[in-house]
């Protein structure tokens, strides 16, 4: 059987009809019929068939998918224009009005107003439990719930969910297990080895890895990915010829990128945990994290997502202390998203502050000293350096 980084680069080659090494740009939105209309017909009514119309398919679409099944360990998959294009369109595969969805308390700002607002609007209840809490989920599985939607790590604040126990309770009560595995990535952690039936992406981030495309990834089985491409194909979130085409170059190096971020997150995070402007350091490679034993049972690398809390005398000092750090900071750009080879830092409480109320943002562990870190593939001693320099300014 192949490794993971061979894979990478060969998987789904079959995708690829041409003699080019590299899988061409199929930018067309349509494609011809043949002389024999039979095959015409089977293109045309055939799930995720890439060679019939666009919002159908792409063959660079299939080799994508295909790769990222291969590295997720499910069937199927099927690539998306955006990450919360996957997520809501997984979602709205499964449920319909009067079903009960089991979520967390701190999910991605943008998954928790589709269950917050979104649904409830269609007549969709949802519930949120505590993630660290296993007992939680099981308590709020009502006689309709269809679904446990869950995210580990949490984004922002590192929380870790327990994939085996949650995979364990979906099969024991016939109920759909979901995960969002960006924080992660394949590389580190891979859910359905847990249980897990459907696994989704913000491609966006580590496996596109460039901070230059936007896309979603759905995995699951393959009756399941059919329905979520049907779903698709009225919703018509699909991907265009050359962010797939991005998406594609990106995962070749994937497991280089993720290992090298790895290595720096854990550097950074022994450092800041010991520098005294840091009041807490959440990162799921360190011991001091509360669920330390179970991150290193579910996950192969702890990723390149660390949440700090700055230290100040009081809730207002600590927010003034990290706009700080944060103004000063010369390798790490304020920006939004994750998981590229740029170093990013954002101050959560302001990004979100639009669409989390104060109450929210609370029960989601986002405090106002609080930044989340991306870290990148720059050389650790400059990492570290730039983190000295900024925090000198307090």
């Amino acid at each position: 059987m192949r490794k993971t980084e061979t894979n990478l680069i060969h998987m789904g080659e079959e995708h690829n009809q041409t003699k080019a090494v590299v899988t061409p740009i199929y930018q067309t939105s349509t494609y011809f019929a043949d002389e024999d209309l039979d095959q015409y017909i089977t293109a045309a009514t055939t799930p995720k068939h890439p060679e019939f119309y666009h919002r159908h398919g792409n063959p660079t679409n299939s080799q994508v998918a295909a790769i990222v099944a291969n590295l997720e360990k499910t069937e199927d998959a099927l690539v998306l224009a955006t990450g919360m294009a996957a997520i809501s369109t997984a979602i709205l595969a499964i449920v319909k009005a009067g079903d009960h969805i089991v979520a967390q308390n701190a999910h991605y700002s943008g998954a928790t107003l589709f269950l917050k607002d979104f649904l409830s609007e269609y007549g969709v209840t949802v519930t949120h439990v505590d993630q660290t809490d296993n007992n939680a989920f099981a308590q709020a599985i009502q006689e309709n719930t269809k679904l446990i939607y869950i995210e580990t790590p949490s984004n922002p604040n590192l929380d870790i969910t327990d994939l085996e126990y949650v995979g364990k309770l979906g099969k024991e009560r016939g109920i759909i297990t979901m995960v969002d595995n960006t924080f992660s990535s394949p590389i580190n952690q891979i859910p359905a080895e847990f249980g897990v039936d459907v696994i989704v992406h913000s491609a966006t981030k580590y496996l596109g890895g460039h901070s230059d495309l936007t896309a979603g990834i759905v995995c699951g089985s393959k009756e399941y990915i059919t329905k979520v491409w049907r779903r698709s194909i009225t919703l018509g979130a699909s991907l265009s010829p050359f962010d797939s085409w991005l998406l594609l170059r990106g995962l070749k190096t994937l497991s280089l990128r993720v290992n090298q971020i790895n290595a720096n997150a854990l550097a950074l995070a022994k450092w800041l945990e010991q520098n005294s402007a840091i009041k807490k350091v959440a990162y799921t490679g360190l011991e001091s994290h509360p669920q330390h034993a179970l991150a290193a049972k579910q996950m192969k690398g702890h990723t390149g997502m660390l949440c700090i809390e700055v230290a100040g005398t009081d809730e207002s000092q600590e927010f003034k202390n990290a706009q700080t750090i944060l103004s000063n900071l010369k390798i790490f750009a304020n920006a939004a998203s994750l998981g590229g080879v740029e170093s990013l830092v954002v101050h959560p409480a302001s990004m979100w502050g639009a669409h989390h109320s104060s109450t929210q943002k609370k029960v989601s562990g986002i405090t106002r000293g609080m930044l989340r870190i991306s870290v990148g593939i720059e050389h650790i001693d400059d990492i570290i350096a730039d983190w000295e320099q900024a925090i000198s300014h307090i």
